[in-house]
């Protein structure tokens, strides 16, 4: 019999404190949207602001040292801050294994999910999450995400969850060469001719991987799947399964685009951390992803970041040109705890590092 929830703090304690997470209020089959998770229209997608038959780049990197890929891919880091790829070198069998991995995690039963919340985790390093931050969302997100941080391949072995852990490690190791081609890419246009020792730790030298879950929901339109935000990354690889979900703000824009899924792709944003070191060349981007009342949605990002210990802020190349620097030096862990202190709030995090 399903449990019947008296009040907030009880249904709260169900969906984020016992493990069942937003996947296992939607297979109770609730007609109706809870309260809790009943978002202000404001932070609800406008689908009028939607453009019709428009989306993001999509770019082939079968030839990554053709001038006009390296041109695409720079125009559309600049122009739109988010571009697709295909034909990037990342096996489909990885991409379709690393979804199928999370599908199967999110498929474990509560008590074992349980073991990766936060309070419970052996690991500061994995945690399962609903929402984005529970413990600050006065409304909750419609999302589930286990977020496991790399630090080597002995603690993963140790504390990922065994269910998902070799597919998530194959997917990160796997698009290493992408990263470090799309950042030599990059930085050319900044006057940076190649990755060494000196800036390779910098722009890739930590990576975390979340496995998101979207499940069914009652009223998608009442609520969010992940409010408006913009990364705090270097980069963002993202996978994303064939359903829609993904929109992204234009540039200097109040419209929206969706990003189609295109099967074996993968999806590109800068992030906030590219954004500083670049001075505002290139632009993290605001992106949102709505609920679905009809399907699972799975996603995989590989968030490509600075270490927590370097202190980010304009390139010494860039503003060595001239440019008045627009960004202080912040220590980057300081700029991540920042941004994990308040709900999603579009792009509001990057103020924390303007000059």
């Amino acid at each position: 019999m399903a449990p019947s929830f008296v009040d907030t703090r009880e249904l709260k304690t169900f969906v984020v404190d016992d493990g069942h997470g937003v996947k296992g209020l939607s297979e109770l089959n609730i007609k109706t949207l809870p309260e809790l998770f009943i978002q202000p229209l404001e932070k609800r997608l406008d689908m009028t602001k939607v453009v019709p038959n428009e989306s993001i780049p999509v770019i082939d990197m079968s030839n990554s040292e053709d001038p006009k890929v390296i041109k695409a891919i720079c125009d559309a880091a600049e122009n739109w801050g988010f571009f697709q790829i295909v034909n990037h070198g990342v096996p489909l069998s990885v991409l379709e294994d690393v979804k199928d991995a999370t599908k199967r995690f999110f498929a474990l039963p509560a008590n074992e999910k349980k073991k990766y919340l936060f309070k419970n985790s052996p690991t500061k390093n994995v945690r399962l999450v609903t929402s984005f931050i529970p413990e600050v969302d006065k409304v909750l997100e419609w999302k589930d995400y286990l977020s496991c941080f790399y630090v080597s391949n002995d603690e993963a072995m140790a504390f990922w969850p065994p269910v998902c852990r070799d597919q998530v490690l194959e997917y990160m190791n796997k698009s290493e060469p992408l990263i470090k081609r799309l950042l030599e890419v990059l930085m050319t246009r900044l006057g940076i001719s190649k990755l060494d020792e000196t800036n390779q730790p910098f722009l890739m030298g930590s990576r975390r991987m979340n496995l998101n879950y979207y499940p069914i929901c009652p009223n998608p339109e009442l609520t969010v799947g992940v409010g408006g935000h913009s990364d705090v990354s270097t980069l963002t690889v993202l996978l994303q399964d064939q359903t829609r979900g993904l929109y992204v703000r234009k540039l200097d824009s109040d419209n929206w685009v969706h990003v189609p899924p295109i099967n074996g792709s993968l999806t590109i944003n800068i992030g906030d951390a590219l954004q500083i070191m670049s001075n505002c060349r290139y632009k993290s981007i605001e992106h949102h992803v709505v609920a679905n009342g009809h399907e699972n949605r799975v996603s995989v990002p590989i968030f490509v970041n600075p270490r927590p210990s370097d202190i980010i802020g304009p390139l010494p190349q860039v503003i060595g040109r001239g440019e008045k620097a627009l960004y202080k030096k912040v220590l980057y862990s300081d700029y991540v705890k920042h941004f994990y202190r308040k709900s999603h709030n579009g792009k509001d995090t990057i103020d924390f590092a303007k000059a």
